[in-house]
């Protein structure tokens, strides 16, 4: 029987020796997590500052922004700080505290566009009654199941591995998960088994349902309705279309990278399928909508010509404008 321990530190043996490179991996880290901070940053201003913006759409686009920035901000200063290190260790503490970021940003990011679906289902097909239905309450109310369920589970889970006595300290990854930890315990791991996997239902098949059906309804209205109520439909969901399954694919090479063996990708490629869902989507959502809706990018540059090709669809009292 293996000796078990309650190690101090892990290792990230994810990580490979990238000699002359350091320096230049350490560049490319730093410009994205400037990137992602710069435009989630001045997305979420854009939105706060503009009255124009204060509509149930755009406060769940914020929600988004800010997990965008919670996520990453998880990942990337540890990221720069191993690039650096010679030896690629993390404290226990470091270690947990991460596990927490990672799993929560990933629970909020599936409820978060799940509540967008809704949104979005709200606006085409109940149009006369949006603004009855989406009042100042429910919005607040829809950010909160957002936020606190995720933070609330995830926060349980810490009790559930710090106790595990381990048999070894060696995470094969370039940052901490839970999974890993798991693996590495000698005591029996039952309870974290079933925790995970209730866990798992709540924040991705949970959403995943909500989400299935919304656009089920909502192309059930499309195929119904004229080509003008079709264009609209499109314009207005393709943005969160794209999102959603940008983080999806994301979500499930991180689930393909944990539980399969992988040993005989190449380093590179296994490093860049483990980080795709927290960097990938705060590296595109404000891409996507910023370029995208045409509210924000009016209101965040200059002001257009009136002769501009812009087209405001107006969903009978609930409002949404395209270009």
């Amino acid at each position: 029987m293996k000796n078990s321990t309650q190690l101090s530190d892990f290792i990230l043996a994810g990580y490979f020796e990238t000699g002359p490179f350091r320096y230049l991996y350490l560049i490319i880290v730093m410009s994205l997590y400037a990137f992602i901070v710069v435009s989630n940053v001045l997305l979420i201003v854009v939105i706060c500052v503009n009255r124009s913006l204060h509509e149930p759409m755009y406060m769940f686009l914020c929600s988004l922004f800010v997990n965008e920035l919670y996520g990453s901000t998880g990942l990337f200063p540890s990221l720069l700080v191993q690039i650096l290190s010679d030896v690629h260790t993390v404290s226990a503490p470091l270690c947990f505290l991460q596990v927490f970021c990672v799993y929560s940003y990933g629970s909020i990011e599936f409820l978060n566009l799940a509540v967008m679906s809704y949104d979005r289902y709200l606006a085409i097909c109940c149009p006369l009654q949006y603004n009855e239905l989406m009042t100042f309450n429910k919005v607040a109310k829809l950010i909160a199941a957002i936020w606190l369920p995720p933070i609330l589970v995830n926060f349980l889970t810490l009790p559930l591995i710090v106790p595990l006595k381990r048999c070894g300290n060696i995470i094969n990854k370039v940052y901490c998960d839970n999974h890993s930890i798991v693996k590495l315990a000698c005591s029996d791991t039952t309870v974290n088994n079933i925790y995970g996997l209730i866990v798992s239902a709540f924040s991705v098949f949970g959403p995943l349902i909500v989400i299935l059906y919304t656009y089920m309804r909502i192309l059930k209205v499309c195929f119904s309705g004229s080509k003008q109520t079709r264009q609209k439909a499109v314009s207005t969901c393709t943005p969160h279309l794209a999102s959603l399954l940008n983080f999806s694919f994301g979500a499930c090479f991180e689930i393909l990278q944990s539980r399969f063996n992988m040993n005989n990708l190449p380093n590179m490629l296994k490093i860049f399928l483990s980080l795709y869902f927290l960097t990938c989507p705060p590296l595109f959502n404000p891409l996507m909508y910023g370029l995208n809706l045409s509210k924000i990018r009016l209101t965040s540059g200059p002001v257009p010509p009136k002769d501009s090709a812009l087209v405001c669809s107006t969903w009978k009292r609930g409002s949404s404008c395209l270009l």
